[in-house]
């Protein structure tokens, strides 16, 4: 082989290997977002369907603990305010008198009981991640590439969540006794910044807890649709 062919040969595999990227980070993945409590009995079926769904890999599924049944005598062990308040957008974007659990959010654009199975898989087949950027995770460094887009700037949300099996033992409260297992538990949630359809590079902060998986979503301010989704 003379030096022509062989620069050639490589450019030919470098072209392919740079469409086979180009073509997974443009594989639709939905988010499939649940609001669950420790202290509701009606949220454990709404936590086997995120268990199940997190083995999907076109699927970012993500459980956040709410903090409002806490009153009932269970202080739920992952909620936290900043999932509530997130949670309470949905409900002013969705046309919701106000947030219930177990709720599930596909997309930032549509919602359902956390329970129903059925319901959740229709919503994913039905919605789809539109009108955002490419999106890169190297580290602590975040990577937005340009889109068009309808002119108001987006958030930019760092989410970090545990990818193992957690069983919590409930002491009071609706669930007292059980154990309930917990798969995908949302740990952090940071606003990085905004993004309006130019290139952009953020940088994430360290994480306070180890083994948590990073994911990015670029979303409409306000609990609005999820436009970009990507996970480390």
């Amino acid at each position: 082989m003379d030096n022509r062919t062989g620069r050639r040969l490589i450019g030919a595999l470098a072209a392919l290997v740079s469409f086979a990227g180009l073509g997974a980070q443009a594989r639709p993945v939905a988010v499939v977002e649940l609001f669950t409590s420790q202290g509701c009995s009606s949220c454990p079926p709404a936590n086997d369907n995120i268990r199940a769904l997190s083995a999907r890999p076109d699927i970012l599924a993500l459980s956040f603990g709410v903090t409002y049944w806490d009153q009932l005598g269970w202080r739920d062990t992952f909620a936290k305010p900043a999932f509530t308040a997130r949670q309470v957008a949905y409900a002013h974007a969705l046309g919701h008198n106000g947030p219930f659990t177990p709720q599930v959010v596909v997309d930032g654009r549509a919602d359902c009981v956390g329970g129903r199975k059925g319901e959740i898989e229709g919503l994913i087949s039905r919605t789809r991640l539109l009108g955002g950027p490419n999106i890169e995770i190297t580290g602590d460094n975040v990577a937005l590439g340009a889109a068009p887009t309808s002119g108001q700037a987006a958030d930019v949300w760092l989410v970090r969540y545990d990818p193992r099996v957690v069983e919590v033992p409930i002491r009071a409260g609706e669930n007292d006794g059980r154990t309930l297992p917990h798969k995908n538990v949302v740990r952090e949630l940071v606003r990085l910044g905004a993004w309006s359809g130019q290139a952009e590079r953020l940088r994430a902060p360290p994480s306070a807890m180890p083994g948590l998986i990073t994911a990015v979503l670029v979303q409409a301010r306000g609990g609005g649709p999820i436009l970009a989704a990507a996970k480390a």
